[in-house]
Order: structure tokens, then C-alpha cells, then sequence
């Protein structure tokens, strides 16, 4: 494809752990923008169109955050992958390291509601891991756009705000 090629595009691959159950995983790449300025641009939007249509800043959001992701992982010898499966269970990253470690991580925008359905996604995929064939998460986490200080909630997943991300 002529736009990864010329670095506009990457695909991130899916993610295909060990389940208990044998649910269909969806195995289709996705697709980013390897900046999500690039997509902001081609649309016209400004910031100002971005606050009054939080579907569209959200997936920009989420671009940036598997931008961000992708490098950090990169500097430790890691990848990022993504998951889905039939019955419409997702997680947007998954941080995988050579050592077999991983992340589930599910990015938001923020707010309490969606934070809290992150981390209930989460915490349900984390139940489908069969952990007597590969290892239990390293961590659960929501990440957020707002904030100036990451915390662990009671069920253990963490919030950080993209920010918190940089040290």
C-alpha cells in the first residue's frame, strides 16, 4: 500500500493470547495514522471542531496514544498488538515484550463512566487468559487524555493520563 510506504499508515497486528474458552478472535489488522495531525489536517478539523465532536477527537486520541505506545515499547524491545474477538470484546493495546510480560491497556478520553467501562473490559479480557499457558498481565490500564497524576483503582487498573506517560 502506497501510503505505508511513504510512512502515512501502520498497521498494528492482532493480539492472540492463550484463552480459556475458545472464542473467535478477530485477526484483521488495524490501521493508524502514524500521526494523527495527519488526519486533523485532511479534515479541515481545528481544535475548537475537535470539542464538538468527541467521536472524532476520541479516535484521534487514540492515535496518538498507540503513536506514543509504539515507541515506548520499541526502546524495550516490545511490540503493540490489538484484540477483538466475536462477541465484540476489545482491547485497543496490548504491550508485549520479548520476555513474554505484557499490557492490556484500553484508552479513553476520560471521564469516570468511561474509565469505568475500560477497566471493566479490561478486567474481564484478563478473566479469559488462560495464565496456565502464558503469563498473567503485568498490568491493566486506562489511558486517559486529562490528569496530572496516574493512580491504581480498587481492582487494580491503573488511570494514567497520557502525560504521566513521558518518564
Amino acid at each position: 500500500m502506497a501510503l505505508k510506504k511513504i510512512f502515512v499508515i501502520e498497521d498494528m497486528p492482532a493480539w492472540n493470547p492463550n484463552l480459556r474458552s475458545k472464542t473467535a478472535i478477530r485477526t484483521s489488522d488495524n490501521r493508524y495514522f502514524v500521526d494523527p495531525s495527519i488526519a486533523a489536517a485532511a479534515l479541515g478539523l481545528g481544535p475548537k471542531d475537535l470539542l464538538n465532536d468527541l467521536n472524532t477527537f476520541g479516535l484521534l486520541f487514540e492515535t496518538l496514544c498507540v503513536r506514543d505506545l509504539r515507541v515506548f515499547a520499541d526502546a524495550l524491545g516490545g511490540q503493540v498488538f490489538h484484540y477483538r474477538d466475536k462477541n465484540g470484546l476489545e482491547c485497543d493495546a496490548v504491550v508485549h515484550l520479548r520476555n513474554g510480560s505484557y499490557g492490556l491497556i484500553e484508552i479513553k478520553l476520560g471521564g469516570e463512566k468511561l474509565i469505568g467501562e475500560g477497566a471493566a473490559s479490561l478486567t474481564t479480557l484478563a478473566g479469559k487468559i488462560d495464565t496456565m499457558k502464558m503469563k498473567e498481565p503485568a498490568f491493566k490500564m486506562v489511558l486517559t487524555a486529562v490528569g496530572k497524576f496516574a493512580f491504581r483503582r480498587e481492582d487494580g487498573v491503573y488511570v494514567v493520563p497520557i502525560g504521566c506517560l513521558r518518564d
